[in-house]
């Protein structure tokens, strides 16, 4: 525990002594455009939904999170989604939003990530006290391995209708031709399978669904999942535009460089704007 308080003091006195020679992070937009924090939150107020590709260890995302719903809370209403609580814990977490359980029983139900303590609970802990929704967006993991393990969709025929209640409404639709998921199966190489690739797929599309489920007009839903789920507007947004054409988004991605003061091509857009981060600011696990 106290190394990672260490690491994180570390990180927070890297961004305070953010000089321009050797910058903590650079916001940049998708054409490699330097822009202000200001003008990135200007922009995500007219969107209804956010969806923030972090790095599950990167502190600067982390406080980022936090810092632009704070931002958005100024002239928005807000909720707040998230890939790190699965959807069948929602009762549990619902509980624990509103005071009616405590910390111990919220932790002993919901299968916390090991990164909670530092991570995610400032986010949660800001968003309890302001009474703002927070909604577990994310497949149970044990329908995710069922998909990868058991022959792809199908496998999620033999769940009851409870069960079923926490996925995506059956059929998925599934494009193999995505660029992202034909990535992740040339990555794999000659262990490469589609349903490693429809594992990702049902977290995307459950994703999507929970989003969709509990948005409000008058709100902007702001998620947080890896950057995997939402780069080159792909993966949960995809599965959001092919239910709802209409909708107005915005997409953030975190990528780690060297030298942060350019941001490299490969990373061109990725997003709607892109957090350059500097990769020597420690990582939190």
């Amino acid at each position: 525990m106290k190394k990672i308080i260490i690491t994180i003091i570390l990180s927070i006195l890297l961004m305070i002594g953010n000089s321009q020679q050797n910058r903590s992070y650079v916001i940049y937009n998708q054409n490699g455009k330097k822009v202000s924090f200001k003008k990135t939150i200007k922009s995500l107020t007219k969107s209804n939904v956010i969806l923030f590709g972090e790095y599950h260890d990167n502190v600067i995302s982390h406080w980022l999170e936090l810092e632009i719903i704070k931002e958005l809370l100024k002239s928005s209403n807000i909720c707040v989604g998230a890939e790190m609580f699965e959807s069948d814990i929602q009762s549990t977490l619902s509980q624990y939003m509103k005071g009616s359980i405590g910390f111990e029983e919220f932790q002993s139900k919901s299968r916390l990530w090991s990164n909670y303590e530092t991570d995610y609970s400032p986010i949660v802990e800001f968003l309890k006290k302001n009474n703002i929704p927070l909604y577990a967006t994310n497949i149970p993991r044990k329908y995710a391995r069922m998909v990868f393990k058991n022959g792809g969709f199908s496998a999620l025929d033999s769940l009851n209708k409870i069960e079923k209640s926490h996925i995506a409404p059956l059929p998925i639709e599934f494009d193999i031709n995505l660029p992202q998921y034909k990535k992740m199966l040339s990555m794999i190489g000659d262990h490469s399978s589609n349903d490693i690739v429809k594992a990702q797929a049902i977290k995307d599309a459950t994703m999507a669904y929970f989003i969709l489920k509990n948005f409000k007009n008058n709100s902007i839903f702001f998620h947080l999942n890896g950057a995997y789920h939402s780069d080159f507007y792909e993966g949960i947004l995809w599965y959001l535009k092919l239910k709802n054409q209409s909708i107005k988004y915005k997409t953030l991605s975190t990528v780690n460089q060297e030298n942060v003061n350019k941001l490299e091509k490969e990373n061109y857009n990725r997003a709607d704007f892109i957090i350059c981060v500097n990769s020597n600011i420690p990582k939190t696990h």
